[in-house]
């Protein structure tokens, strides 16, 4: 009993700490972009989330380190989708958008995979609840781009900007399918060592070539430490406590940005957007509800 317990406070402790690095990383990449742009920030990113990650799987994961060939393409398409692809739109759209907006949006990454899981997995059904809780975050995401109510009257859903996130947000959505799909015989440290492999490679070339890499503020490294950090965290997370736990524990993310975003940002937040927030809550409650009944009944 007492072992489960420890594992249960370990699991818990260790996904709220991935969330708060989430939520770290808007505001350390707004921080960023007073001394340098977005590119420069990205690359940062990309290169200490790559050393951390690698240091990580070098340590606990080595023997499984190398994979076979059969996984490559794969991995091949979830470095390029989610981090060479969502990931550096998420970083530029930081620029155009508040933090609740960016962070907002991209929980709503699980409508996006319930569809696509109900499209490419056919085993995945699509619920009542599953439904619901879709039709919860849909409501939670107009409100929050639209602000305010005279911009919803006025059909003023969002900027460019968010459009931004959420092409991102489909974008991860993509990749969780694909790792369900193809990988689940792999390590998640693993696959986070090639997701970062295969578009640091790429992109940091890039970077070299064509303008040459420069690293002028500590907040660039310390979202590279933030990213890498929150990785580790979440997988080693989603190892000890179920998925549904990780679900809820993983909602203090926008909570925790927000905060951070009005105490060191000073951005501010409407009514309407905190109403969206809690949608927000209720739109992934009801979508994790059919897992947490399943898990009951298996335990």
């Amino acid at each position: 009993m007492l072992k489960k317990i420890d594992q249960k406070m370990l699991g818990t402790l260790t996904v709220l700490g991935a969330s708060v690095m989430w939520a770290i990383e808007p505001i350390l990449a707004k921080l960023s972009y007073q001394n340098t742009d977005f590119i420069n920030t990205f690359a940062a990113r990309t290169i200490f989330a790559f050393v951390i990650i690698a240091v990580y799987v070098v340590v606990f994961k080595t023997k499984n380190i190398i994979v076979k060939k059969q996984y490559i393409p794969k991995l091949i398409y979830i470095s390029i989708a989610a981090t060479l692809f969502a990931d550096l739109i998420y970083i530029y759209a930081l620029t155009r958008v508040p933090v609740i907006n960016a962070v907002i949006i991209g929980h709503m990454q699980p409508i996006f995979i319930v569809f696509f899981g109900f499209l490419v997995l056919k085993q995945d059904r699509i619920t009542k609840t599953d439904y619901l809780g879709i039709l919860f975050m849909i409501v939670a995401g107009i409100l929050v781009t639209t602000k305010t109510l005279g911009n919803l009257v006025g059909f003023r859903c969002g900027t460019i900007g968010d459009i931004y996130v959420l092409s991102a947000t489909v974008a991860w959505a993509t990749t969780a399918i694909v790792a369900r799909k193809y990988l689940r015989s792999l390590d998640a440290g693993i696959i986070a060592f090639y997701r970062f492999l295969f578009a640091g490679i790429i992109f940091i070339s890039y970077v070299l070539v064509s303008r040459g890499l420069e690293i002028v503020s500590v907040y660039q490294v310390l979202l590279g430490f933030a990213i890498g950090i929150g990785t580790i965290l979440y997988y080693e997370g989603i190892r000890l406590i179920k998925a549904a736990q990780v679900s809820a524990l993983e909602l203090s993310t926008p909570f925790f940005a927000t905060f951070l975003g009005y105490l060191v940002l000073r951005e501010s937040i409407t009514l309407m957007q905190f109403m969206g927030l809690t949608l927000l809550l209720i739109g992934i409650y009801f979508l994790s509800k059919k897992e947490k009944n399943t898990e009951v009944t298996n335990s």
